[in-house]
């Protein structure tokens, strides 16, 4: 709904918009290409090229009446319901995918930790000493993975920065999927590394382009997500773990999805496909989705967790995780393990989604159905009309914009949670239907 309460603007008039915004944007000065042989100086950041773009993204949306929907007030804790600006509403842009967040159990060992050890470690852990709750976690992840050893970072966009940064150098090359996570793309950037995409899940691609350039560099790591996060689909994973070894190479698996979604007890993409997880070299994840608190990790042989613990900068250089947040996941992948019925019923509710949307005619993409669902539209325009509208129904999902997903494949993202109810998810899906007919949009979508 736009701001108004007013239908969406005529094609003829957002035709107009965007001629608006084009000029706009052109006016904006490259940040690379153009030389000048003296350089504007500047001491603000009013006219930094990404500031203006910003700008006429504004100030686009403003003569569409869009309300930003970023940064929206939530008053109550992260789950299946929240409170946006005064109002209720069934959530489906959160990761508590078990519904642990606020868990007793949790809040509990939160708060013993919390007064043994204070509200922080005050420095790295290299210097300031471990903590048995640092061991604790990371003894937890190394047992679901069956790796040797794991290292749990403060920030989980620092795992990966740090651990590609790290392992890898100049003579090396990273393959990833085209659609990973944006801490994977920076990770291979600094590490100096050559870079290759392959296209989404294509491992023929894949070997093609290991079979041309592998024997042009000393190491190759290949990434790629047990679940991507803005499509709800993964990998063949055995058949990744046969071109890694075929090829010689290393493999990472960002699983920070899976953990908790994916297998019959929430183990991840490896239990889902019945594949061994030693055969995976490196599991990347995070703290901050199944495991309610924030982090990262990474778990794998010893020699490697023995090498980031004493190089990788996000960690020999940053603050050791609060005691609170590493027992939160502690306990958290605790409860995980002691209550599979938590993810027997995300995966029912997920499935109910997912097969309802199906039925529907909703483009839920190559989804797999399990914890997270896309709906395509296309239409960046539509789609934030299409959030809104749904948010005025007391449903809120998140719109997804390019260039987080490639063009004109703007959608609305749905994470479920075991804590829905089936109404929930029938209102959900029937809504969403419902609002796409009235802003016009043709099937398929």
């Amino acid at each position: 709904m736009t701001a108004s309460g007013s239908d969406p603007l005529s094609q003829q008039e957002l035709d107009s918009l965007l001629s608006s915004m084009q000029m706009g944007l052109s006016k904006v000065p490259a940040k690379t290409g153009a030389t000048r042989s003296k350089p504007r100086q500047a001491t603000g950041f009013e006219t930094h090229p990404l500031y203006l773009n910003m700008k006429v993204q504004r100030d686009f949306a403003q003569l569409l009446q869009i309300n930003d929907p970023y940064y929206r007030r939530h008053e109550v804790q992260a789950g299946a319901n929240s409170v946006i600006d005064g109002r209720p509403v069934s959530n489906f842009a959160s990761y508590d995918y078990l519904g642990l967040n606020g868990h007793p159990e949790i809040v509990a060992a939160v708060g013993e930790a919390v007064g043994t050890y204070g509200t922080s470690v005050s420095a790295s852990r290299i210097s300031a000493g471990e903590r048995q709750v640092h061991r604790d976690l990371e003894a937890a992840l190394s047992r679901n993975y069956g790796t040797d050893d794991c290292i749990a970072f403060v920030s989980g966009h620092a795992a990966a920065v740090s651990t590609l940064a790290t392992l890898m150098g100049p003579k090396d090359l990273i393959v990833h999927d085209a659609v990973i996570h944006n801490c994977v793309v920076v990770g291979a950037q600094l590490s100096g590394s050559a870079r290759r995409l392959f296209p989404h899940n294509d491992l023929d691609a894949l070997e093609a382009l290991l079979s041309d350039e592998r024997d042009q560099f000393e190491r190759v790591m290949i990434v790629t997500e047990g679940l991507f996060s803005m499509d709800g689909d993964g990998p063949d994973l055995a058949r990744l773990i046969d071109i890694k070894q075929r090829y010689s190479a290393v493999l990472m698996v960002d699983d920070a999805h899976g953990l908790g979604v994916l297998g019959k007890t929430g183990k991840g993409i490896f239990e889902h496909q019945g594949v061994n997880p030693a055969d995976v070299d490196l599991w990347l994840g995070t703290l901050s989705k199944t495991l309610v608190s924030c982090g990262g990790y990474v778990a794998g042989n010893a020699v490697v967790v023995d090498l980031l613990k004493h190089q990788a900068p996000g960690f020999v250089y940053s603050v050791g995780m609060p005691a609170g947040a590493a027992v939160a996941s502690t306990k958290a992948l605790e409860i995980m393990a002691r209550e599979p019925d938590r993810v027997a019923r995300l995966h029912e509710r997920s499935q109910q989604f997912y097969h309802r949307a199906k039925a529907k005619g909703l483009n839920v993409a190559d989804a797999w159905g399990y914890g997270i669902i896309p709906v395509v539209i296309g239409d960046t325009i539509k789609t934030l009309h299409l959030a809104e509208r749904l948010l005025q129904r007391g449903i809120n999902a998140f719109p997804i914009l390019p260039p987080g997903v490639p063009e004109k494949s703007a959608r609305l993202r749905f994470f479920l949670n075991q804590s829905h109810t089936p109404e929930q998810i029938d209102e959900a899906v029937d809504a969403t239907v419902l609002e796409i007919a009235s802003l016009g949009v043709t099937r398929p979508f």
